[in-house]
């Protein structure tokens, strides 16, 4: 671009935010520090801010307290600063215990979904090289498993934690995130990294202390983590959903009066779908956000229909947290996320890593505090990632506005995204192709209304079999939201001259 995209963000939110000052400054301060100092902060200034998980409502104060009990008796069982933990479990006041716990011990803590399977987790501990989990699941060959209602238990009776606290450069998390080859990479986030993206947010957001979130995202999920971060930060309060049930939600918003509402498109295609008018029991939101997914211009204008809200779309990912969003007080368009939050860098660039011209497609690269170093154990996977210069190329395409901000206009990556989560097609194919009556696969993604696209397969098969025993299949080996919810069989599947699958001519053979 003939100019600089960084300068165009920092001065849109400059006039934003006039707090915001210099690039410099703001980096230095964004990351500084690590997330139990910023808890702990947040707590001594608002002790009596609410966090409530279904039955359990405790004081921000207390849930800092129980962090360092928890962090003890980790540190009696065996967790040493540095040392990598698998955390698999559903939304609780236990869990979030745990969360808490763990990153006071100066743990790495290894996200895991519940919904993964036995043979998932065994991938996931053996790339990340976790031996230990605290989970009520089976666990890998290898894997030491302890119960979250068993740590609970040592919790009550555990003398707070000796060990000194993790720094800003100390690794918090290791997510994983699945990629075009289909093996899951690992993505280790340091305290400093998580900080600076959430630090980012609740500046442009505005996120203060009265704030009241209502959350049904899961917390194995960066997206549904930083909810918790903002709350524990600001000191604000939060009651956070076990589960997604669209009618309770909103029954919650209103009877919490809550202020902010983070969503994934397919949220918002469920509340959406509920009848009657529910556009007053979401009246005090005042921050409505919309992530993990592209937001379909026909919903975006839906949810203003029907809901009288707005929805505020941003953009981010596994590697770099939360990195683009609309401005709190300007337009917001659909397919339109906005511009680079206060410290991040952007660039739209051609594959050679050159700057694309103003106004036409490129792949969106960034750079900042907030963005990964590099992917756990797989130099080749890291170098592929980065343009010289530290910028990380995202594999996602998008164009700058006329008035400077980011439009999404599409993926590199073959990623199919599902309901806000991330489905790589080579592991489902790869599975597929591993049953016995099947040739070979492919997979690819569908538009979907509730959805936003729907896993899909063909397969050529090497003996008759019918399409539920494959699907069975499926649902043995892979977590839920990975399974096709199509399969078709053809007789071959279609390529081009070099060999390669053309996914796009699959689509009308259903």
């Amino acid at each position: 671009m003939p100019h600089s995209a960084a300068d165009d963000a920092l001065a849109a939110w400059r006039l934003h935010d006039p707090r915001i000052d210099t690039k410099e400054v703001l980096v230095q301060d964004l990351s500084s520090g690590s997330l139990p100092e910023a808890f702990t902060a947040g707590a001594h200034a608002h002790p009596d801010s609410v966090l409530a998980v279904g039955d359990d409502a405790l004081t921000l104060a207390e849930f800092v307290e129980r962090a360092e009990r928890w962090a003890g008796a980790l540190e009696a069982a065996g967790v040493t600063p540095g040392r990598r933990v698998m955390l698999q479990a559903t939304t609780s006041a236990a869990m979030v215990c745990a969360y808490l716990g763990l990153l006071r011990a100066g743990a790495t803590i290894v996200l895991v979904s519940p919904a993964l399977t036995a043979t998932e987790l065994a991938t996931i501990a053996m790339q990340s090289g976790a031996r230990l989990a605290i989970t009520d699941h089976e666990t890998p060959h290898g894997v030491s498993r302890l119960p979250l209602a068993e740590l609970a238990e040592a919790a009550v009776v555990a003398r707070p934690t000796s060990l000194p606290g993790p720094s800003s450069g100390d690794v918090a998390l290791i997510a994983f995130t699945s990629g075009t080859t289909g093996t899951p990479k690992g993505v280790p986030l340091t305290h400093g990294m998580l900080l600076a993206s959430i630090r980012a947010v609740m500046r442009a957001w505005r996120w203060s202390a009265g704030d009241r979130l209502v959350h049904a995202l899961p917390l194995s999920h960066q997206h549904g983590l930083g909810g918790i971060h903002a709350t524990l930060i600001a000191g604000s309060s939060a009651r956070l959903l076990s589960g997604f049930d669209p009618a309770a939600l909103i029954q919650e918003i209103r009877a919490e009066s809550a202020t902010v509402l983070f969503g994934v498109p397919t949220i918002y295609q469920r509340l959406v779908g509920l009848p009657g008018d529910n556009a007053a029991a979401l009246s005090s939101l005042r921050l409505a956000t919309s992530g993990s997914a592209p937001l379909p211009p026909a919903l975006f204008h839906r949810i203003e229909e029907k809901l009288g809200i707005t929805p505020l779309e941003r953009y981010g990912l596994t590697e770099s947290g939360l990195d683009v969003s609309n401005l709190y007080t300007g337009p917001r368009r659909p397919g339109v996320v906005g511009f680079p939050l206060p410290g991040v860098e952007l660039r739209l660039t051609a594959d050679n890593g050159t700057d694309v011209a103003f106004g036409a497609e490129g792949e969106i690269a960034l750079r900042g505090p907030q963005v990964f170093d590099g992917y756990l154990d797989d130099p080749q996977a890291t170098a592929r990632a980065f343009h010289p210069g530290g910028w990380f190329r995202t594999g996602d395409l998008g164009r700058i506005t006329e008035d400077g901000a980011l439009a999404i206009t599409g993926r590199l990556k073959d990623i199919i995204v599902t309901g806000g989560m991330n489905v790589s097609p080579r592991e489902v194919e790869d599975v597929l192709a591993a049953h016995p009556d099947v040739e070979e696969a492919a997979v690819t993604g569908l538009p979907d209304e509730r959805w936003g696209e729907a896993v899909a397969a063909w397969v050529v098969l090497r003996r008759a079999v019918d399409v539920a025993t494959l699907t069975a299949y499926c649902r043995d080996v892979l977590a839920p939201f990975k399974c096709p919810k199509t399969i078709t069989v053809v007789d071959a599947l279609p390529r081009n001259a070099l060999g390669k699958v053309q996914r796009n001519l699959l689509i009308g053979r259903q």
